[in-house]
């Protein structure tokens, strides 16, 4: 494990994060790609195109675009689509297409970017959400569009950034569709192929909203369409990765949807079956927009954030220190840090990070922040100021170990005690460590032992409250999304073998957490009551 970066998840190979995504999504293209690489240890330690917007579809004209006649419940109430899955992808490079924004207010118009083999294709838009549990309403649909194979990507010499240099093939206009987190299918006509195209429809404002922010930087980093991503290369070693990566391409993993499917999508449609008052953004909004948090009731990072600019904290951290709630529902979240940069297409299309050749960067040689781990010097500024929780490492998969059951999350959960949740410890996993900075009080709600190739240490769930009022909760894994959606009793292996018992645990305390973080700052109802000395009983605590 390269020491230089302590509890960095697979500095050491490139190979190694493909096997993080088979172990942690069960992506097939993913799957038994490379050797196991260790664990992290030792936290602690120091043109133009046809317009494809004509056709309407049903309800087209749901939805009031801005977020103050946004009802939730109202939309969700609507017929949904459970059609909306890919069902049929077809061969490699059938078809696939990127946005050329990653978010747009309701009502503006975006590119879209298709290559395909067939002779025409269609685009749907789907809204992700509950929708009485088909998670999905048809807002639009376009006419067939003629199809053209685009030219092949380029890789630039500098920075092996891959590129889909494409000339849009339509424009899509959002019109009348309501905000929200969108997958577009292009479907291939006169041939086979199915793909995902993720876009998000922004809310303009989120005062008294719960923000769902969507991790896209986090997506591209691990993305690998055109044989780079920012683990690796085409060798499959980590010297040979990216060291910037850009939104102008497809998606590889998940049919072309990221990681939105595993990681967030779940906990999407819990929040929109309770109807709680929603907004909509992306990392990348949230760097840009210094104002987009201002009057937010809490602010949700999914199961997988890891790519954060310094701007995406700062905003985040003065919504905190403002009264705003936050939740990490996922772990190793704030653990690179990233500077965005235009591409030929816009702005905040290219996710920069150098890592451990961080002084070969040209942006830091100009006295820009460092593209380096958070916890990392230059400028060390580690995760834990934040979140309360810091990455301790991968892989792991342990049993989730329950420890103060009568907090008030685990209301109605019926948990005792040391009642234990199998594999919902996973891939990665966080801890409360005060060998960094360590926000107080805090309380520990789960302890769970954990051996980390080796390695003994602990996971923990945790959540803090802070002189504004805010509560900060943090699961310390990041299997929690993915368990809203575990049923049965596991034997399948489906969700790494979650059961209908890890499922229920965590969509109760999620309720329970939404519920009270939707009402205003938790820390007034909900203060924290301090068990760091009671949990870690042999640790310097100050």
């Amino acid at each position: 494990m390269d020491q230089e970066h302590i509890a960095g998840p697979g500095d050491g190979g490139g190979a190694d994060r493909r096997r993080f995504l088979a172990l942690a999504t069960g992506a097939a293209t993913a799957a038994g790609l490379g050797a196991a690489a260790g664990c992290a240890g030792g936290a602690g330690h120091g043109a133009a195109g046809t317009d494809g917007g004509k056709a309407a579809t049903p309800d087209a004209a749901a939805g009031k675009g801005g977020p103050a006649g946004f009802d939730v419940k109202a939309e969700n109430a609507k017929p949904g689509h459970a059609d909306w899955h890919v069902t049929k992808a077809g061969p490699a490079r059938a078809i696939e297409g990127f946005a050329d924004r990653v978010s747009v207010l309701p009502g503006e118009s975006f590119g879209l970017h298709v290559s395909t083999t067939a002779p025409r294709f269609t685009v749907s838009a789907y809204r992700m959400g509950w929708y009485g549990g088909a998670r999905a309403r048809l807002v639009w649909r376009s006419e067939a569009l003629p199809g053209v194979r685009q030219p092949e990507h380029t890789v630039d010499p500098a920075t092996r950034m891959v590129s889909a240099r494409w000339p849009r093939t339509t424009t899509v206009d959002t019109k009348n569709w309501p905000e929200g987190c969108y997958l577009l299918r292009l479907d291939a006509q006169g041939a086979e192929g199915q793909r995902f195209v993720p876009v998000t429809v922004r809310s303009a404002a989120s005062a008294g909203r719960t923000v769902v922010v969507n991790a896209v930087a986090t997506w591209q980093a691990y993305n690998r369409w055109g044989g780079y991503g920012s683990y690796d290369g085409p060798s499959g070693g980590y010297a040979s990765r990216s060291l910037a990566v850009t939104f102008d391409r497809p998606y590889e993993y998940d049919d072309g949807a990221g990681l939105f499917l595993v990681y967030e999508a779940p906990l999407l449609a819990l929040a929109e079956r309770l109807g709680i008052p929603l907004a909509y953004a992306t990392t990348t909004d949230v760097a840009r927009e210094k104002r987009l948090l201002e009057g937010a009731a809490a602010v949700l990072f999914l199961g997988h954030d890891e790519y954060w600019s310094p701007e995406q904290r700062a905003h985040f951290t003065a919504a905190r220190d403002a009264g705003t709630n936050i939740a990490i529902l996922g772990a190793n979240c704030c653990f690179r840090r990233i500077r965005l940069e235009p591409s030929g297409l816009g702005p905040d299309r290219t996710v920069v990070c150098y890592k451990s050749a961080y002084d070969q960067d040209p942006g830091f040689k100009r006295g820009q922040p460092a593209t380096v781990d958070f916890r990392s010097a230059p400028g060390a500024d580690p995760e834990s100021s934040l979140l309360g929780v810091i990455y301790d490492g991968y892989p792991v998969d342990a049993p989730y170990v329950v420890t103060q059951p009568g907090h008030w999350l685990f209301e109605g959960t019926g948990v005792k005690a040391g009642d234990r949740f199998a594999h919902l410890v996973g891939v990665e996993y966080d801890k409360v460590d005060t060998g960094f900075p360590t926000p107080r009080p805090i309380e520990i709600l789960a302890h769970s032992p954990v051996v980390c190739e080796g390695r003994p240490s602990h996971q923990d769930t945790a959540y803090y409250t802070t002189p504004s009022g805010a509560g900060v909760f943090a699961t310390g894994t990041m299997r929690w999304v993915e368990a809203l959606d575990a049923t049965g009793d596991g034997r399948s292996g489906a969700n790494h073998g979650l059961d209908a018992k890890a499922g229920a645990l965590t969509t109760r305390v999620t309720e329970n957490l939404l519920r009270a973080f939707a009402a205003g700052p938790a820390g007034r109802t909900h203060p924290a009551q301090d068990n760091l000395k009671a949990v870690y009983p042999n640790r310097a605590t100050p």
